[in-house]
């Protein structure tokens, strides 16, 4: 029962890990994370992350569940999945640089929220390398020891969500209690900066399909 329990732990130890060490590197989500959360305020930017921490968790019970056939349709898919986000990335970016700092109503701020997180969401969602993250780091720890065990992969699962999550709660915190010390002007300044480096990634993964079409 005890070498069990240990197991069970053990499990959504690792996730929690991966889950942290997948979302920390700063991308074009950190980016995003960052800006809004110094535009609109920390609940935006860790709305934000959360949407990033969603794909992540269904990501991760792809590889942790051994579902082959999705993984190997999302990577056949890549060309088309990178065109997708690298356009998304381009009317994000493009979107960042002409928006303002907002001061949102209640009603409309619940509109923004879902929207933030619905964006960051499709974007992990389009990057087919987040797939091949997961299956790598999953047989290199040995991950698939669960046999065939929904339950301890269903704790990965959990673990995932959970690792990445706090990230995103630790980086909006973090950019939040920076806000306030910047005025109108400097804020206007981090948007068209975001933007720029946002298009800036963009440009990467739309370049990267020349690769692939040859």
């Amino acid at each position: 029962m005890g070498g069990a329990a240990g197991m069970d732990v053990s499990f959504l130890l690792r996730g929690l890990l991966i889950g942290f060490a997948i979302a920390a590197p700063v991308g074009p989500i950190g980016i995003l994370c960052i800006q809004r959360t110094l535009a609109k305020g920390r609940i935006y930017g860790f709305a934000s992350g959360l949407g990033a921490a969603t794909a992540d968790a269904i990501y991760g019970a792809v590889a942790g569940f051994g579902l082959t056939f999705i993984s190997d349709v999302l990577i056949n898919q890549q060309l088309w999945l990178r065109l997708l986000g690298g356009a998304f990335l381009l009317y994000l970016g493009t979107r960042t640089i002409l928006s303002k700092p907002s001061k949102e109503t209640p009603q409309t701020a619940n509109k923004g929220l879902a929207a933030d997180y619905t964006s960051t969401f499709l974007l992990t969602l389009t990057n087919p390398m987040t797939i091949l993250s997961f299956i790598a780091v999953f047989a290199g720890l040995g991950l698939g020891s669960a046999g065939g065990d929904y339950a301890l992969a269903a704790l990965f699962v959990v673990g995932v969500f959970a690792g990445s999550t706090l990230w995103w709660l630790i980086l909006s915190g973090t950019v939040g209690a920076l806000r306030s010390r910047l005025n109108a002007g400097r804020l206007r300044l981090v948007n068209v900066l975001s933007g720029v480096v946002i298009i800036g990634f963009a440009a990467v993964i739309l370049a990267g399909l020349i690769g692939l079409n040859f």
